[in-house]
């Protein structure tokens, strides 16, 4: 709510190495993505508790009393007679299913492979966090180059004026060199304006990238240098692309999500067996409180073992309509598959490209600076000697 609170506090320095540490230590979708791999991992324990029977405990506590009056004629003032009952029951229930046509393992299995696939997905993040904090840091350092070199341009401009007044003065330059001259101070300084204002988007954007607090500016700490050369092949990288790539993976893991679910929904057609197994004892105390001293204690315990059997015979065709539902997904992924398989494929061919064509132009634009440089001194000598 006021300047003061977002007015930036200093630029920091840092490393290429730095960004990507930093990125990967505050990157929120990296962090969701990680929540989203812990999730699966629960989701998988769950299922695989289906290996195992069940087992429960339940008791209860009860007491009942009643009071009743009698006038008979034997007893002149009546009896009364005031009775009370406490009983205390349980029961242990264990059971297993022990044949779920299948659908037990799919759903295990299912499971199993959603956890590679959130895996798999954080991987992705993790690359894709990588290419975007190492372009960005790149550009931060083209923008700051190209605001040294317009700078340099800046400098020179001025130079050329004052050559171009000293030899007006002198009576051996005319006046249509200086306004030239002026001209072109006025178009560096313009652009060196321009590059500022890109060098400040630039930084801005790293930072926002590395989702640092907004009053921090960070700048390029490593020099601009070649990183290193590529020593594979173009067939060579589009297989390791292959091999490598996680959303290739990520696809025919989703693929085997839905094999599974399919399984899943066939297995409501099969025949399910489960087992079951029931302990209950029970204990009652009973007497009455008119003062006699009648108590009775009463104890029974109770058991059941079971085997159930259940075939579902009609419903309606929505397991198999859900089954069908299934195939369509696999069909879709294999599709999505192919896809993705071209589209890395022609980013592998483009980033080859530019990558050849880049180092090839690293090495002409080196031989044309040293022939800009002895240019401009050449230029420079004449300008002073008045030609």
């Amino acid at each position: 709510t006021k300047p003061e609170e977002v007015q930036l506090l200093g630029a920091q320095p840092i490393s290429l190495q730095q960004a990507l540490e930093l990125a990967r230590r505050n990157s929120p979708q990296l962090q969701a993505s990680r929540l989203g791999v812990e999730r699966s991992q629960a989701v998988l324990r769950a299922a695989q508790a289906a290996d195992y029977p069940t087992l429960g405990l339940n008791t209860r506590i009860t007491n009942s009393g009643s009071y009743i009056f009698s006038n008979k004629p034997t007893s002149p003032f009546g009896q009364n007679f005031d009775t009370n009952s406490t009983g205390l029951t349980g029961g242990l229930q264990l059971n297993y299913n022990l044949f779920t046509s299948g659908g037990r393992s799919a759903a295990i299995q299912q499971a199993r492979e959603q956890l590679r696939s959130d895996r798999l997905d954080f991987e992705r993040l993790s690359e894709e966090l990588r290419l975007n904090v190492s372009t960005s840091y790149y550009d931060l350092q083209q923008a700051d180059e190209n605001v040294r070199i317009q700078q340099s341009a800046v400098r020179n401009a001025q130079a050329s004026l004052r050559d171009a007044q000293a030899l007006e003065q002198a009576g051996v330059g005319t006046r249509f060199d200086v306004l030239t001259s002026q001209v072109q101070v006025a178009q560096a300084t313009q652009n060196l304006a321009n590059a500022l204002s890109q060098q400040r988007i630039s930084r801005r954007s790293l930072a926002t990238l590395l989702n640092l607090p907004e009053s921090v500016i960070i700048t390029a700490a490593d020099p601009v240098e070649i990183a290193g050369l590529w020593n594979l092949s173009q067939e060579q990288s589009i297989v390791q692309a292959y091999k490598n790539r996680a959303e290739l993976e990520q696809l025919l893991a989703q693929r085997n999500i839905q094999q599974q679910q399919r399984r899943i929904e066939l297995s409501q057609l099969g025949p399910q067996i489960s087992l079951a197994a029931t302990y209950n004892p029970s204990l009652s105390l009973s007497g009455n409180n008119n003062g006699s001293s009648l108590q009775n204690q009463d104890f029974f315990d109770q058991y059941t073992l079971s085997a159930n059997l259940s075939l579902s015979l009609f419903d309606g065709g929505a397991a198999r309509a859900r089954a069908r539902a299934a195939e369509a997904n696999i069909a879709i992924a294999e599709s999505n598959f192919a896809s993705q398989r071209n589209q890395i494929r022609l980013e592998v061919e483009q980033a080859y490209s530019q990558l050849q064509s880049n180092f090839e132009n690293v090495q002409t634009a080196s031989v044309q600076l040293e022939q800009a440089r002895e240019a401009l001194r050449l230029a420079r000598l004449r300008f002073q000697a008045g030609v």
